[in-house]
């Protein structure tokens, strides 16, 4: 059988591949001959997946507890992915070590195009929350908690990776310190951030053990992670293009979506799941590994804002005003169909 010129070509593109990294094409060629057809199962890890659910108790909806966390990371995962796209001007490092994707110069339309994913990630994510919502029975929940104290989504690293990646550091210092710690550097506003005052017992000002636990794995990590992407995090490769471009309307939009995304959106929705499994009234039920969750989690308490700069005083002001109202209003409807049912 005739070989035709293009295949001719890729035998030596690839050739040329393993003569650069010290390897022979023809060994590979037979690893190819003898290589077994690849399943789905196999590609995608079915099998390993589906055994990384490891419920603490007997009851049914902690699975979907477990599930629906690992989901999160997942996409979580991803948006980190699509942010050091941006962060690295597009650069990835294959395993043999080609630059793929490269520019100098980071392009506006790879910027928007990799946020446009970020963002569809998140809404994604606060969509389907409904499922841990509306998807359990609360009588299970607040029993199988127990079982799982100190652990909290608190301590989720993928969530303040994307921080760190998004903004300036000043930015998510805690709302009482930001001024005074404004010019510092951000290993002082790290030690400073805002998350850090969401596990604290408030009656004596100590950690609590999901805080503890928390920063003995990865304070020290997210140190080395702020020292690789504070100098190319989100908001300086924003302001690292022309002035033309950082007023692109599409762009715009997108950095605005993945703030509010962020700040408001992702926060809120554990907000008012909190408020239908935790809430008895008092305000005083704490949120699992001890968060003080009606602190933590509202924006108008941090008013915690990636890019001030691309939002009116007005619209910083109201910084997640609306949403914490609509979601009193449907906590209050809720209560007064459960009352009519008395």
């Amino acid at each position: 059988m005739e070989i035709s010129e293009s295949t001719l070509k890729k035998i030596q593109i690839l050739k040329d591949k393993y003569a650069s990294i010290g390897q022979d094409l023809d060994s590979y060629l037979d690893g190819l001959i003898y290589a077994n057809p690849l399943a789905y199962w196999d590609y995608i890890e079915v099998d390993a997946l589906l055994s990384l659910q490891k419920p603490k108790t007997d009851f049914p909806d902690e699975k979907i507890f477990i599930v629906y966390h690992q989901i999160t990371e997942l996409y979580f995962y991803l948006i980190q992915h699509e942010l050091d796209q941006i962060c690295r001007n597009g650069k990835i490092i294959s395993d043999i070590g080609q630059d793929l994707g490269w520019n100098e110069k980071l392009d506006k339309e790879f910027f928007i195009a990799r946020l446009k994913r970020c963002n569809m990630y998140f809404n994604t994510l606060t969509r389907s929350f409904d499922v841990m919502r509306l998807g359990m029975e609360k009588d299970q929940f607040t029993k199988f908690r127990m079982s799982l104290l100190s652990a909290s989504g608190f301590q989720t690293a993928s969530y303040r990776k994307i921080e760190i990646s998004c903004t300036d550091l000043k930015y998510l210092v805690h709302e009482n310190e930001r001024e005074q710690l404004w010019d510092s550097d951000y290993h002082t506003q790290l030690d400073n951030i805002y998350w850090r005052r969401g596990a604290i017992v408030e009656d004596t000002g100590e950690k609590t053990l999901t805080l503890r636990d928390f920063e003995n794995k990865y304070l020290d990590y997210f140190h080395e992670f702020a020292d690789e992407y504070q100098p190319m995090n989100l908001w300086k490769k924003y302001r690292g293009l022309s002035e033309a471009d950082q007023k692109d309307p599409e762009l715009l939009k997108e950095m605005r979506e993945i703030d509010v995304n962020v700040n408001i959106n992702w926060p809120l929705v554990h907000y008012r799941t909190a408020v239908a499994y935790l809430a008895r009234g008092t305000g005083e039920e704490k949120g699992t590994g001890g968060t003080n969750w009606q602190k933590y989690l509202p924006p108008r308490f941090q008013r915690r804002i990636f890019y001030p700069e691309l939002w009116s005083e007005d619209e910083k002001a109201e910084w997640g005003k609306k949403w914490v109202e609509e979601v009193l209003a449907d906590r209050l409807k809720t209560e007064a169909k459960l009352k009519d049912k008395i």
